[in-house]
């Protein structure tokens, strides 16, 4: 049985199978527990294909119950291989009506098998949703107005289904066998899919992700030295991996995605064949708006040029350059013996069709690693793979034997041929329980990959890198190059004022350099103080112009926030999407001042103007920080570090104030709550979890830095 689905088989076996014993062997694979209605579901779709296959005269094919799609985490309910066409089918069992979404949802996994999938390319595709109970049956067979060859949707109830898959046949007569590897065919891409990535360097129309004034030269020299990396990669077929730090705001990500676009197209309007690179993150967030914001823009173009196109034809195009790690991740973890065996990972034959070049691996050359500092330690991902993940039909790996980056790099490792990885690290960024830093991938590569070339930023050795150990750690590596190219020096988020992020990290450090720095930045790049959030909005919408964005900014450890009207932004990816991409007539935009993200959501992104509410989660006393969380109830709690666990939890809750701090381009005001003040006719505090002394301090040592109050 083939991980990327719950059931296969040939179509004369699966006739030959019992209903139970199919059922039984959905309901085994699957992970977790299946609810009686998938149950029902499972029972009516086995029963209907049963009596739909059993008609057919030739019995040549394959047929796959809950396929999943590489890298998308999307589950197809049946797809059947047969005459060289690939069937994608759609069941809503005991519905009577035809709805639009769930027509689209059908069209949508015909699509990504087109675009995503090797053994599906210039393969007939054809989406047909089945409501069972639905009275009438498609007519016309015919393509879609798209250069693919994927049909139009078809609508069937149960008993019409055989009649349309024959319609369909009797239309494509000649078409070639599908591989007998199908089901584990390697991702590929497709030319036209990164077109939406490219005209965001093309054009910079998506100010709400790049808009900066900086000269971009700073990052164009970095671009250049790793695309020569590449090619020297290439020409030499070696294995190499790119360090690149930068302080926040300095472009990382627009680095990793120009990167992944000049690899791809290299100066060609096409993507040149076999040259790819994919853009990986495992910030939800950051992916779910960037997707979002390329593909918004992306349609209007097409909008513009009077082309025929949907707005999830564009998402589809963006998705296959910028993707979430764990997609990756997952798709290689399906080629791999399982269990493992003597702590040593292995591909199996069985599962992965082994490519003349790419060898087991993916087919892109290039993968771009953001926010490499936040991939996960071998305790954490084994914990994860253990236990199967957190989500239903998940691989289990009882035993895995390495960190998620020793993982990534032998993913690309696979490649018969040359590979580089591209590692961009923000330093102090980690705000993660089980994020490793980059010492884990120093780590791998000294123990597992030392014959890999590395190319490494001399900033990695800063103490906010791998704990300052990188000397240390690369001493005995002949293979490392330092380059001051690998470098970004210069925030473009604060594109007034270059020398913020040295502001914030004397602020949070104590270091006596901060005033003088705040002196220098204040006129291009205001900071204000504050203690009322009234005031705090209203110079925010004071400072804001045009389209600018505005928001305000909290930790994931602030607790105190409903009496100052702040909420918090529930934690979902399109709620994320909306809170950056809407604009001041929707309720849902961060510009209306109600709902708070924090640095979970806000992590690689960026606002104009914010607000940052500094809680009780943190309290500055008498020359350093002393750390808080509240106990859900009643009180506040302080963490010491006497374990190493709460010295981790004080690491990340430091760095999330960092990550707020750095968040706005053109300004932010600083809210330090007075509390409550206030006390009960007996003397008692009216509000204990907000008593003053939590927050004078803060405000006080602010204050003390020349920060303006307002």
């Amino acid at each position: 049985m083939s991980d990327r689905c719950l059931y296969h088989n040939t179509i004369e076996k699966f006739l030959d199978e019992t209903n139970e014993s199919i059922l039984g062997k959905l309901i085994s694979s699957y992970h977790g527990t299946a609810q009686t209605t998938t149950i029902e579901a499972w029972t009516g779709e086995i029963a209907i294909m049963k009596e739909t296959l059993s008609r057919f005269a030739d019995k040549t094919g394959q047929i796959i119950f809950e396929y999943d799609i590489p890298r998308l985490s999307k589950r197809i309910d049946v797809v059947l291989l047969y005459k060289g066409v690939v069937f994608c089918i759609e069941f809503k069992v005991g519905e009577s009506h035809i709805l639009e979404p769930d027509l689209d949802q059908v069209l949508d996994y015909a699509l990504d098998l087109n675009y995503f999938h090797k053994f599906s390319q210039d393969k007939v595709i054809v989406p047909i949703l089945v409501a069972t109970k639905y009275k009438s049956a498609s007519t016309i067979i015919q393509k879609s107005g798209y250069a693919d060859k994927v049909l139009n949707p078809l609508i069937t109830g149960k008993s019409d289904l055989i009649t349309l898959i024959n319609k369909v046949i009797q239309t494509f007569p000649d078409e070639s066998p599908i591989d007998s590897n199908w089901i584990i065919s390697p991702y590929a891409p497709t030319p036209t899919i990164i077109e939406a990535a490219r005209s965001l360097y093309e054009n910079h129309s998506v100010e709400d992700i790049t808009r900066h004034e900086a000269d971009k030269v700073y990052t164009d020299r970095t671009i250049a030295y790793i695309l020569d990396v590449i090619q020297k990669s290439k020409e030499q077929r070696k294995k190499s991996i790119c360090f690149v730090t930068g302080v926040p705001g300095a472009g990382k990500t627009l680095v990793g995605l120009d990167v992944a676009v000049r690899q791809t197209y290299q100066g060609q309007d096409e993507p040149v064949k076999d040259e790819g690179a994919v853009y990986l993150s495992g910030n939800g967030p950051l992916v779910a708006v960037l997707t979002e914001a390329l593909a918004r823009d992306n349609y209007k173009k097409c909008i513009e040029r009077h082309e025929k196109k949907k707005k999830t034809d564009s998402k589809r195009e963006v998705e296959k350059s910028i993707q979430i790690i764990h997609r990756y991740r997952d798709n290689m973890l399906k080629k791999i013996k399982n269990p493992v065996e003597n702590g040593v990972l292995e591909i199996d034959p069985q599962k992965a069709v082994k490519m003349a070049d790419s060898g087991y691996g993916e087919v892109e050359h290039v993968a771009i690693f953001d926010e490499a500092q936040r991939s996960w330690t071998h305790k954490r991902l084994a914990d994860y793979l253990k236990r199967g993940g957190t989500y239903g039909n998940k691989l289990k790996v009882p035993n895995f034997p390495v960190s998620e980056a020793a993982f990534l790099i032998w993913a690309l490792d696979q490649r018969e041929d040359w590979a580089t990885i591209v590692c961009l690290v923000g330093g102090g960024q980690e705000i993660h329980t089980g994020e490793a830093g980059i010492t884990e991938w120093i780590t791998a590569l000294n123990e597992k990959f030392p014959h890999w070339d590395v190319y490494i930023s001399p900033k990695l050795t800063d103490a906010e890198y791998a704990e300052g150990r990188v000397n240390e750690l690369l001493q005995d590596n002949h293979h490392v190059t330092y380059a001051e190219d690998l470098h970004l020096s210069v925030s473009l988020r604060s594109y007034r004022a270059e020398k913020l992020s040295a502001f914030i990290h004397a602020l949070l450090n104590f270091d006596k350099t901060a005033p003088m720095l705040y002196a220098e930045i204040k006129d291009k790049y205001p900071i204000v103080l504050t203690r009322d959030m009234s005031k705090a909005r209203k110079w925010i919408r004071d400072k804001v112009r045009g389209s600018e964005r505005t928001g305000i900014l909290v930790t994931k450890e602030s607790a105190r926030y409903k009496p100052l009207a702040v909420h918090i932004l529930p934690s979902d990816e399109e709620n994320a999407v909306h809170w950056f991409l809407e604009d001041k007539t929707d309720t849902r935009s961060s510009n209306y001042l109600e709902d708070a993200a924090t640095e979970i959501q806000v992590q690689g992104l960026e606002l104009d103007y914010t607000c940052l509410l500094w809680d009780a989660d943190m309290r500055y006393d008498n020359g350093k920080w002393r750390f808080y969380r509240f106990n859900g109830q009643t009180e506040w709690r302080e963490l010491t570090p006497n374990t190493e666990g709460k010295q981790e939890l004080i690491k990340y809750m430091l760095n999330a104030y960092r990550v707020l701090l750095t968040r706005a381009r053109a300004g932010m005001v600083i809210c330090v709550p007075t509390g409550n003040p206030h006390k009960t006719a007996n003397g008692f505090w009216e509000d204990a979890t907000r008593k003053p002394e939590f927050y004078d301090g803060t405000y006080q040592y602010l204050k003390s830095l020349g920060i303006e109050e307002i």
